[in-house]
C-alpha cells in the first residue's frame, strides 16, 4: 500500500544513494489544463472553466491557458503524464484535494496505477517539515542546476549552483523554447549526475519529461513553490497556505494534512 510518508522516504533515499530519477507534479493547475479548462490567474481575478472570481496574483504567479489556442502545450503535458520509465515518478492530485472520479480519471489518462504514480503534494502539507529538515540539506550536497522565475534570488539557498535558467510570466506557453536551450547545455557540457531543481509552473512537467527521457543520467525534480520564501519571492503569500503556515506562523491546517491514495 502506498503511503504519503513512505513515498517521501523513497525519494529521500534515492538522493542519499545518488540514484538518478525524475519527479514531476500534476497539481491543480495541471489538472485544469489536462481537463481542457479555460484557466487564467490575473492580477485582480481568476478564471477556471466556468468559474470566475476576484483574487490577487503577482507577476510570478500569473498564467493563462486558452483551450482554443494552446492545444500544442496541453498535448505535451499529456505526453509527460503518459510517459512511463524506471524512476520517472508522476505525482497527481489525490484525496482530499479531488473526488474519487477525478482521481481515477487521472490514473486512466496516465495509463493506470503503478509504482511510479505518486502524490503531487509529496513535498508539502504534512511532509513539508520533513522536506525542509531532510531533503533541503541534501540539495546542498549536489551539483545543482536550477530553472526558476526571473524574480528568484538563488544566492540565499547556498547551493552549489552550476547554472541557472530563468522563466517569466506564463512560462508554460511563453518559455517553451527553453527546453531546447537546456538540452543543448546538457549535451555540450556532458552534464551527468547533476540535480535539476525546477520551479517553472506547468512548464516544469514538459522540461522534466523531455530532458529525463534524453538524459537519464541526471536527476530532475519539480520543487514547485517549496523554496520560494528563501528565494525572496512574494507570490506565495497570497496563494500558498502551507507556506504561510510554516513561514508566517498561521494556524496549521495544511501542515497537518496527510494525503491519501
Amino acid at each position: 500500500m502506498k503511503t504519503f510518508e513512505s513515498h517521501f522516504t523513497m525519494i529521500k533515499e534515492k538522493l542519499l544513494s545518488n540514484e538518478n530519477f525524475a519527479f514531476l507534479r500534476f497539481s491543480d493547475g495541471e489538472l485544469f489544463i489536462l481537463q481542457n479548462k479555460h484557466l487564467e490567474l490575473n492580477s485582480d481575478h481568476f478564471i477556471i472553466g466556468d468559474s470566475r472570481g476576484g483574487s490577487w496574483y503577482n507577476e510570478e504567479e500569473q498564467k493563462k491557458f486558452l483551450p482554443d489556442e494552446h492545444q500544442f502545450y496541453r498535448e505535451r503535458l499529456i505526453d509527460s503524464l503518459k510517459y512511463k520509465e524506471k524512476n520517472y515518478f508522476r505525482g497527481i492530485c489525490t484525496r482530499p484535494d479531488v473526488d474519487l472520479d477525478t482521481f481515477n480519471w487521472q490514473l486512466d489518462l496516465a495509463g493506470g496505477d503503478d509504482d511510479t504514480m505518486t502524490w503531487s503534494n509529496l513535498f508539502i502539507n504534512s511532509n513539508y517539515q520533513r522536506y525542509m529538515d531532510e531533503i533541503f540539506p541534501l540539495f546542498k550536497t549536489k551539483k545543482v542546476i536550477m530553472v526558476v522565475n526571473k524574480s528568484a534570488k538563488i544566492e540565499p539557498l547556498k547551493f552549489n549552483i552550476i547554472k541557472d535558467f530563468r522563466v517569466g510570466t506564463n512560462c508554460f506557453i511563453n518559455d517553451y523554447p527553453l527546453i531546447s536551450e537546456i538540452d543543448k547545455f546538457i549535451t555540450e557540457n556532458d552534464i551527468q549526475n547533476h540535480v535539476f531543481l525546477i520551479s517553472a509552473a506547468s512548464l516544469s512537467n514538459l522540461i522534466i519529461h523531455q530532458l529525463y527521457s534524453k538524459h537519464p543520467n541526471n536527476t530532475f525534480i519539480d520543487i514547485g513553490s517549496t523554496l520560494n520564501p528563501l528565494m525572496r519571492m512574494e507570490g506565495w503569500k497570497g496563494s500558498r497556505a502551507y507556506l504561510r503556515e510554516f513561514w508566517l506562523g498561521e494556524h496549521k491546517h495544511h501542515l497537518n494534512m496527510n494525503c491519501q491514495w
